[in-house]
């Protein structure tokens, strides 16, 4: 008696593996790679639509693999060819990486203290010059 209902509650607690994972933010490497890699092809096709060098995606999208955005700037590239199509210039900065928005803030740190002080010291002025 006790061991169907032990197999049942097995059969139901394995069976939401997937959805533990997923709530957890665990994902199966395999489809992780498959899922990075059409979106690096997807971003070596823009690159190269928007007259980017390869060079350049490779070092503003570094978190995905290089292999991808080869082979989709390549794919856009024959696209562009065949079609005699022509680049579209890109209308916004190209994004930051995952690790520089830990460096701009830093950088903008140094900047704000500056204008802080500078407004502190421009009221004293004023008030000296009255």
């Amino acid at each position: 008696m006790k061991m169907p209902i032990f197999l049942f509650l097995a059969m139901i607690g394995l069976s939401a593996c997937d959805q533990v994972g997923q709530k957890l933010g665990l994902e199966d490497p395999a489809k992780k790679e498959a899922r990075t890699e059409q979106e690096a092809k997807a971003v070596g096709s823009a690159c190269r639509q928007s007259g980017r060098a390869i060079e350049d995606c490779y070092s503003i999208y570094s978190w995905l693999p290089k292999a991808g955005i080869y082979a989709g700037w390549r794919e856009m590239d024959e696209y562009m060819r065949e079609n005699k199509l022509e680049t579209i210039a890109p209308q916004l900065p190209p994004p930051e990486g995952p690790g520089s928005k830990k460096k701009k803030k830093a950088q903008e740190a140094p900047a704000e203290t500056e204008t802080k002080s500078d407004a502190k010291a421009e009221p004293e002025k004023k008030a000296e010059a009255h």
